[in-house]
């Protein structure tokens, strides 16, 4: 071999250990987790949960950090511009990801712009209706909607919020309409439809759930596939004459686009051993959520078929988020 042999193979071979010394050695210090969300809601809680778990699975410390704004678009962003090192992490709902880009254009694309980590798990939306409402099933309350398309109105959480586009795809399967009173945030959206201001809401379980204990809201159906294990007495819309209706919040990991298999794989991993754990079974079904794990490739599919199925619902129903 010459010299000149000799020394690009001694090339390759540095170059090789470069590549995977950092994948060897990941983490071997602090971890910062973006969530595009602020602090004290449903997907802060379960990022900090998770978090803490992962903190004691690697021996370094997994932080949270709230970038609120712009329904998630900012933290978001963040993300996508950050370094591939697996340093930066993208912990999202579904907002950020599959329902916001459809409203405007952002300077990351969903799709693309991440490296899939794990699905983390689901939660179900709610069907709730005021007391005063004389249906007691999605039947019921479909009848009396097409009867008097003026009978009812419905809160949401904001324009393009996954309350509203939920109540959408329902409206859109059940061949119904209802009037859209938009709140900013789901704390007000649930207060007005206690007060009887407005109708009909979907929600996030959390948020109804001491109302409906109450009998200060009367829940019909939830609207996973499967009945939600917090509440099993409550049929699904699914099951109610609509098959394969399915609205979830849901939450995944992802890293920037360009983190090597290799962190992918160690991060997936300790996040699939977290979510198997007691501890977090337990505070996500506290939440009305249910852990879910997987591979990278089941949260990329799971994400892909979500951001398609709310592009078709947003532009059928010609939302604006205005």
């Amino acid at each position: 071999m010459s010299i000149r042999d000799t020394y690009i193979a001694a090339g390759l071979v540095i170059a090789c250990i470069s590549i995977e010394a950092p994948a060897q050695t990941y983490p071997d210090k602090p971890v910062r987790v973006i969530v595009p969300a602020p602090a004290g809601g449903a997907l802060d809680i379960v990022a900090r949960h998770v978090n803490q778990k992962l903190t004691e699975a690697f021996g370094v410390q997994f932080m949270v950090d709230n970038r609120g704004g712009a329904a998630g678009a900012i933290g978001a962003e963040l993300v996508a511009r950050a370094a591939p090192d697996g340093y930066t992490l993208l912990f999202t709902s579904a907002t950020a990801v599959s329902i916001d880009p459809h409203f405007s254009a952002k300077p990351f694309n969903p799709l693309t712009s991440y490296a899939p980590v794990s699905l983390i798990g689901f939660s179900p939306m709610v069907l709730v209706v005021h007391p005063s409402v004389p249906a007691h099933s999605v039947k019921e309350i479909v009848a009396i909607a097409k009867a008097r398309p003026d009978a009812f109105s419905y809160a949401s959480n904001g324009t393009g919020s996954l309350s509203h586009v939920t109540a959408a795809l329902f409206m859109q399967r059940a061949g119904i309409k209802m009037l859209h009173v938009p709140y900013r945030g789901a704390a007000p959206a649930v207060i007005d439809t206690v007060a009887g201001q407005v109708s009909v809401l979907f929600a996030g379980y959390p948020s109804i759930s001491a109302q409906q204990r109450a009998g200060k809201l009367r829940a019909l159906a939830v609207t996973t596939l499967k009945r939600a294990a917090i509440a099993p007495d409550l049929p699904t819309i699914n099951e109610s004459g609509y098959p394969g209706f399915e609205s979830t919040q849901w939450w995944g990991l992802y890293g920037p686009s360009g983190l090597s298999a290799d962190i992918v794989d160690k991060l997936n991993i300790a996040t699939n051993k977290v979510l198997r754990t007691p501890e977090i079974k337990k505070a996500l079904a506290q939440d009305g959520a249910e852990a879910s794990g997987g591979t990278p490739s089941d949260l990329a599919a799971y994400h892909k078929a979500d951001f398609e199925k709310w592009g078709k619902v947003i532009r059928a129903a010609g939302i604006k988020n205005e």
